[in-house]
C-alpha cells in the first residue's frame, strides 16, 4: 500500500492525478494555460468537482487552445454558459476568455508564458519538505507576489490561493508531504 499525501481520497481520479500530475513541473505552455484555467474554476469549490469535469471543460473550451478561446463571441458564451458538463459561472467564463488574450499578451513579451512563469524562481522548483497537512500553506509570499503580478497584467481569478495551487499542480513547488512516495520521485524529476 502506497503512502500518498492527506488530501488524496480513494477516488480512482484523484489516486491517478496525485500519483502522475500533482507537483510535476510543467514547462509547456498550453498544460501550464490549461491549468491555470482548471484552478480558476476550482476558486470556492473542492478539486475533486473539477477534476471529474476535466474532459468537459476539455470539451467546452476547444481543448484549452488560448488563441481560439481568446476570440470566443458571445454566442460561445451563450453556449458555454449553458454546458451542464461545466462550472457554469459568468464571472469565470468571462475571466478565462480575458485570460487567454492576457496570457498571449505574456508570451510576445517574454517568448513563451512559461518564461515568464518559471522566472519566479529561475527556473527551478522550490522543493519543500513538509511532514504534515497543518504545514502545507495556502498561500506564500511568492504566490501573493504572482498573483499580483498576473492581476497587474489583466488576470482575473488569480487571487493568491488559487496561484498558490496552480504552484503545486504545475511543479513550481514540491508539495508532497515527505511520508508520500512521491515526494522523492517529483523532487528527482
Amino acid at each position: 500500500m502506497k503512502k500518498r499525501c492527506f488530501w488524496v481520497s480513494n477516488d480512482e481520479l484523484y489516486t491517478k492525478y496525485h500519483d502522475e500530475e500533482w507537483g510535476v513541473p510543467v514547462y509547456d505552455d498550453h498544460t501550464l494555460f490549461e491549468f491555470l484555467i482548471l484552478e480558476t474554476f476550482q476558486a470556492g469549490l473542492s478539486w475533486i468537482t473539477v477534476l471529474k469535469k476535466r474532459e468537459n471543460f476539455r470539451k467546452a473550451f476547444d481543448n484549452f487552445d488560448y488563441k481560439k478561446i481568446s476570440d470566443y463571441s458571445e454566442k460561445k458564451y451563450e453556449e458555454l454558459l449553458n454546458n451542464e458538463g461545466i462550472i457554469r459561472n459568468k464571472l469565470k467564463i468571462k475571466a478565462t476568455i480575458s485570460n487567454a488574450k492576457a496570457f498571449m499578451k505574456i508570451q510576445e513579451e517574454y517568448g513563451s508564458y512559461s518564461n515568464y512563469y518559471w522566472a519566479f524562481v529561475n527556473g527551478k522548483p522550490i522543493q519543500n519538505g513538509f511532514k504534515t497537512k497543518t504545514e502545507v500553506p495556502a498561500t506564500t509570499d511568492l504566490s501573493d507576489k504572482i498573483s499580483k503580478d498576473l492581476k497587474k497584467k489583466g488576470f482575473k481569478f488569480v487571487g493568491s490561493t488559487v496561484i498558490y495551487a496552480y504552484m503545486q499542480a504545475t511543479g513550481m513547488v514540491n508539495d508532497h508531504t515527505t511520508d508520500c512516495f512521491r515526494y522523492k520521485e517529483v523532487q528527482n524529476l
